[in-house]
């Protein structure tokens, strides 16, 4: 009995002290109150640079009112940043939906490929090449058909909280919307300071600047067309194609205008962009499929460059910013309205200003094209520059400007009737 008690004994105090030990009461701490534990450390951020970070933002369905749109749904990066939705009858849409499945715009949806290169708006004098015409003085540059956006920072500020658009009610609800999501905050913090959400501007600032930086990317301007690679010796124009022929068509000042609008370096440079960034109205008729979509009368004129704020000569109305031709073929409809489905029917169209036009009929519709909306600012003088085309140019070149495809769009090429090869 007398071992059982001692062996107890000796047996709590060992029990005790190994307690005392695992709980850190045996230690030698002067204060007697343990280790203390290193803070854990702070999350890393999801996304290390502000392209990354846009990238996120671009496709985020949840900076929308309803979470239905982004900037992806107008601007697809599977059809070459491209408004992809279908209409009611199949086709690629004219106008876009805006997120509350009602709203429609009255313009089309712009390629942003290669819309970094676009110069900040304002007036400019440059030269032409291969055009019979003089240098160009006026009106460059800029995002959206009428250069209101003066760079990429600005063009990403709109959508969201544009009401035909994604819809957000303020610059506040979009930023709410991006702390919902604690990787944005974490990045947001990491990149552009750990203050950046105590002010509702800096930090809606911050989103544009990190989308335009993803616009800034090559995922945006890869230039590996056919004709990029010509360039470089990894493609050939067979003599006697219709490539060939469209090529030669397309950089002639004798025979086309396409030149003096559509390209703003000398001939065979790299980084040509197939546009000036020049403005003109080129007589486009008003859509009234889309207005009848829209709910906009036809009867509405719209202004063109006048809608810019910062033009005010009633000279410039009716006058669009001349697009990129890259991807072109994979971009339909055309125009500023999107009224034309085939690019056939767009070489046409700029051959009907011709005298005696081999084409004075719409191959879209069976009938004469339609009068030009603000008939008083078109710039007849560029349009009728060359000579009348054949059927066999109009191929040519249909065919020369399917090889300013990016080649990830090459498969997308519809040939829609003509044969290249």
């Amino acid at each position: 009995m007398r071992r059982i008690v001692k062996f107890f004994r000796l047996g709590s105090a060992a029990f005790t002290a190994l307690a005392l030990t695992a709980c850190g009461g045996g230690g030698g701490g002067g204060d007697g109150g343990g280790t203390v534990q290193p803070p854990a450390p702070a999350p890393a951020p999801a996304f290390e640079t502000r392209a990354e970070l846009g990238e996120s933002l671009f496709s985020d369905k949840n900076l929308s009112l309803n979470r239905t749109q982004s900037c992806a749904t107008c601007h697809d990066p599977a059809r070459a940043f491209t408004d992809s939705r279908l209409d009611a009858n199949g086709r690629i849409t004219a106008v876009s939906l805006g997120d509350d499945g009602i709203s429609r715009g009255d313009r089309n949806s712009p390629s942003a490929a290669y819309a970094r290169f676009s110069p900040e708006f304002g007036r400019d004098t440059h030269p032409r090449f291969n055009s019979q015409q003089p240098d160009y003085e006026g009106f460059v540059g800029g995002q959206f058909w009428d250069g209101r956006a003066k760079d990429l920072t600005a063009h990403a500020a709109e959508p969201p909280i544009g009401p035909k658009e994604m819809g957000m009610g303020s610059k506040a609800d979009v930023v709410e919307r991006i702390l919902e999501n604690s990787d944005y905050e974490i990045s947001f913090k990491a990149i552009f300071g750990e203050n950046i959400f105590d002010d509702v501007d800096a930090a809606y600032l911050a989103m544009t600047e990190s989308i335009a930086a993803f616009e800034e990317t090559e995922a945006f301007a890869s230039f590996d067309s056919k004709y990029d690679r010509s360039l470089r010796g990894e493609y050939t124009y067979q003599p006697g194609s219709k490539e060939s022929l469209g090529r030669a068509l397309f950089f002639s000042a004798q025979f086309t205008n396409c030149a003096t609008c559509h390209q703003l370096r000398p001939n065979d440079r790299p980084n040509e962009t197939f546009t000036s960034y020049e403005y003109h109205n080129i007589g486009v008729p008003v859509n009234s499929a889309a207005r009848a979509v829209n709910g906009i009368a036809e009867d509405v004129i719209d202004n063109g460059l006048l809608a810019n704020p910062n033009v005010s000569d009633n000279a410039e109305r009716g006058k669009y910013k001349v697009p990129t031709l890259r991807n072109v073929a994979v971009t339909e409809p055309y125009m500023h309205n999107g009224i034309y489905r085939n690019l056939e029917t767009v070489v046409k169209f700029y051959d009907k200003f011709q005298t005696n036009s081999r084409f004075p009929i719409n191959p879209e519709t069976g009938e004469a094209w339609l009068e030009p909306q603000l008939p008083e600012t078109v710039s007849l003088t560029e349009l009728r520059d060359g000579r009348r085309m054949t059927q066999n140019d109009v191929e040519a070149m249909v065919c020369f400007l399917r090889t300013l495809t990016d080649a990830r769009y090459e498969p997308l090429i519809e040939e829609k009737g003509i044969e290249c090869n």
